[in-house]
């Protein structure tokens, strides 16, 4: 595969990583802080750019990492425990940089931001570009893919709930029921693309 085309597959895999195949509303990976830090907008958009941030690195790393030192050493089965530790490693990185620059960010976030380490996204995307056999510029692109649909996932649902929080809405929907019941209409939203963009 030459270069154009690899470029031109990264693309195609990018939109659909971030619409029709979002990590997030397409299969629920990384569902927790989701929830938990999208009450406040300013707070989401800056998990939402960790997030970005930390998948786009851990996956160029983890790829290289699978590709050049398990695979030669026959070590494949190791992948969980490396990609964990990589992932760990840049989210310390992102811990100290957000404390270091913005406080109030840092003081915001609270525990959400460590448990980057943990989000099933970060980890399901450095998996999933294994099982699919992507090349490194096509992980790139993939990666990039569904840092930025889960970015928009929850920047949209921060934005749905501050308004909400001026409605009139019944006691037992209120809190986690209508945030599912959101969750719910807008995974089948982001599904509606699958049309449109086959179309």
């Amino acid at each position: 595969m030459n270069l154009s085309s690899e470029i031109s597959q990264a693309f195609v895999v990018c939109v659909a990583a971030i619409f029709t195949q979002n990590i997030l509303l397409s299969y629920f990976l990384g569902f927790c802080p989701f929830i938990g830090v999208s009450r406040e907008l300013k707070a989401s958009i800056g998990l939402g750019a960790a997030v970005i941030f930390v998948m786009v690195s851990t996956c160029m790393l983890n790829w290289l990492a699978y590709r050049y030192v398990l695979v030669p050493l026959k070590l494949e089965f190791f992948r969980f425990i490396l990609f964990i530790i990589i992932i760990a490693a840049f989210v310390q990185l992102v811990e100290m940089v957000i404390d270091r620059f913005s406080p109030r960010l840092y003081q915001t976030l609270g525990v959400f931001l460590p448990l980057i380490t943990v989000n099933c996204a970060i980890l399901g995307a450095c998996l999933f570009m294994i099982i699919r056999d992507y090349t490194f510029i096509v992980s790139i692109g993939y990666s990039l893919g569904s840092g930025i649909g889960w970015f928009i996932a929850i920047i949209s649902m921060a934005a749905i709930r501050e308004r909400l929080k001026n409605e009139r809405i019944p006691p037992g929907l209120q809190g986690p029921g209508i945030t599912l019941i959101i969750a719910g209409l807008m995974a089948m939203a982001f599904v509606g693309f699958a049309g449109v963009l086959q179309g």
